[in-house]
């Protein structure tokens, strides 16, 4: 139940960025705890176990995905689940800022989730992955991580990418 798939549909992730996307924008605007605590939520159980306890995760790997008609892109799972991280800190914060009356603060933390998710969504750029690669070549990260992230012919090979 509590282990994060690898490798991952790129596909799905995007989808899901994409829902983050929405998530955070009704978050921004409305301030509501509620919406935070939902999104806070997807993201916390995204990392412990991928889509399978992420309301969001299974309406995409479930419903949403199977019925487009494109094939699957196949990308590392730690630098995804570093990134699902980042964003369960963030929306964490901000629903906490929210609560004790720093709406600024939550408003900005907001913002920059919602950025990062419209790169990943729109534009493939997983700013969370580019983290985990920059860690990994820092050495704060082991490369027993993840083995596709720290040799290239491995990804080559599996004719897959890092996201």
């Amino acid at each position: 139940m509590f282990s994060f798939p690898n490798p991952v549909d790129e596909v799905s992730a995007r989808l899901v960025a994409g829902g983050v996307v929405l998530m955070g924008l009704v978050a921004l605007v409305t301030r509501n705890p509620v919406v935070l605590t939902v999104l806070a939520y997807g993201f916390v159980a995204r990392v412990l176990s991928g889509p399978k306890l992420s309301p969001l995760g299974r309406l995409v790997t479930q419903v949403v995905r199977p019925r487009l008609p494109v094939a699957p892109k196949l990308v590392a799972g730690p630098p995804k689940r570093f990134a699902q991280g980042v964003g369960a800190v963030f929306t964490t914060a901000a629903l906490l800022l929210t609560l004790t009356n720093h709406p600024t603060a939550a408003g900005a933390l907001l913002a920059v989730l919602v950025v990062f998710a419209t790169l990943e969504s729109v534009f493939a750029f997983c700013m969370g992955c580019t983290v985990f690669g920059l860690l990994m070549k820092a050495g704060m990260i082991p490369e027993s991580v993840c083995l596709d992230c720290a040799d290239i012919s491995r990804r080559a090979g599996a004719g897959s990418s890092v996201g």
